[in-house]
């Protein structure tokens, strides 16, 4: 247990993130005995004017104004800073040398912000934990002098295009400078210990007090007139990362189950055959506390994602909310899967499988099984998650 410490949070997700965020369940748990400052990421020009009159970007830009306090108190020991100074946008640069140079006199600007706020609350022999953001956090130990720095790694962000131009030379980089990289899955531990021999895979947590079968649970208004069973799924519906085949597979051999999508779409799938379907339900965007009236509206929850290079190595913490609320689950086979979820779902490769493994779990479902899902999955809370961090560091300061 590492115990009033102070800890500086930076990273890609900020604190007013409408979805899921690991780092903000990470923040809120260290916040339970040290004192945190979450930061959010700096406002970039491009964004400021693309996106000025969103409520959001127009409270960063009334904090660099100075119209606007920007250090928040957000809860019990946990600050939340918009930082002050503007960066720009640099990552259409194709020089890596030019792009360097640039990019240090961004972290500069955000330096200058995040040390005003350590001033004000009095931070001292802080750790600073990244949550996997490369560029804008790239030089954050060398401008901010932290007793430990450490790099969470949660996401194999250089398979996404915006990250992979540059990221390909300055991951690594930033990987091997840290003291300590921390991962959520084995694949990206792996991944990391390719540059830094102190990474550690240190799992992730669900918010076991929201989803948990022990709650008392409504059947939300637009779930009441769909028919059973239902076959659904929660998250971001993105083309990128989920399968559209399995989904339309599903949809068609099966008109006599309801598909429910619960989740923001991109083109992919606003455009996909999907919408043409009568059993095919979206439902759209809904706040998180909502989310588990959805989930136990369910018979079976799906993970149809992709296998790629942005999936292959990420921990889907919708498994861990699906199995805390003791649904039986039908995801696609990963080596990560089947190493750490496969004695409590179901796992397939292609449309017939998942065809024939939803089929499984509905003859199949049982006390007894709801049962051992639960336990499992709270073995999966965000206290245990972080007190694995916690060992981490304190091996780390042993060794040093």
């Amino acid at each position: 247990m590492i115990k009033n410490r102070d800890i500086i949070i930076v990273g890609q997700q900020p604190w007013d993130v409408e979805i899921g965020s690991n780092c903000k369940n990470i923040a809120i748990e260290f916040s339970k005995n040290n004192r945190v400052l979450y930061v959010n990421s700096p406002l970039d020009r491009f964004t400021s004017l693309r996106n000025q009159h969103d409520p959001k970007i127009q409270k960063r830009i009334n904090v660099i104004k100075n119209k606007e306090i920007g250090l928040i108190k957000v809860g019990n020991n946990i600050w939340n800073l918009f930082p002050n100074r503007m960066i720009e946008s640099i990552n259409w640069i194709g020089s890596h040398r030019i792009f360097a140079f640039l990019n240090k006199l961004n972290n500069k600007r955000f330096a200058i912000s995040i040390k005003e706020a350590i001033v004000k609350l009095g931070f001292n022999d802080f750790i600073l934990f990244n949550d996997n953001d490369i560029f804008r956090c790239f030089y954050l130990k060398e401008l901010l002098g932290p007793s430990i720095s450490i790099y969470y790694s949660r996401d194999y962000m250089l398979a996404v295009d915006y990250w992979k131009k540059h990221g390909e030379l300055f991951e690594p980089l930033l990987i091997k400078k840290v003291d300590l990289c921390l991962a959520n899955s084995t694949y990206l531990a792996d991944y990391c210990k390719q540059y830094n021999p102190n990474s550690i895979y240190v799992g992730q947590g669900c918010d076991l007090d929201i989803f948990s079968d022990q709650n008392e649970y409504e059947t939300p208004f637009d779930m009441a007139i769909i028919k059973s069973p239902v076959i659904g799924y929660i998250g971001a519906l993105l083309g990128l990362r989920l399968d559209l085949s399995i989904l339309i597979h599903i949809a068609k051999l099966k008109p006599e189950w309801s598909l429910v999508l619960v989740g923001p779409e991109d083109e992919a799938f606003k455009n996909s055959e999907l919408h043409r379907l009568p059993n095919v339900h979206f439902l759209g965007s809904k706040p998180s506390n909502d989310l588990p009236n959805y989930i136990h509206s369910f018979d079976v929850c799906i993970n149809p994602q992709l296998v790629n290079q942005v999936t292959i190595g990420n921990y889907p913490r919708k498994i861990d909310e699906y199995l805390a609320m003791g649904k039986p689950v039908v995801a696609t086979k990963t080596a990560f899967m089947q190493s750490v979820f496969s004695n409590y779902t179901y796992l397939g490769d292609n449309g017939d499988d998942y065809i024939n493994l939803i089929e499984l779990a509905l003859i199949e479902n049982s006390e007894v099984r709801k049962l051992a899902r639960m336990q499992f999955a709270n073995t999966h809370s965000w206290e245990n998650c972080v007190e694995t961090i916690y060992d981490s560091i304190d091996n780390l300061s042993k060794t040093e």
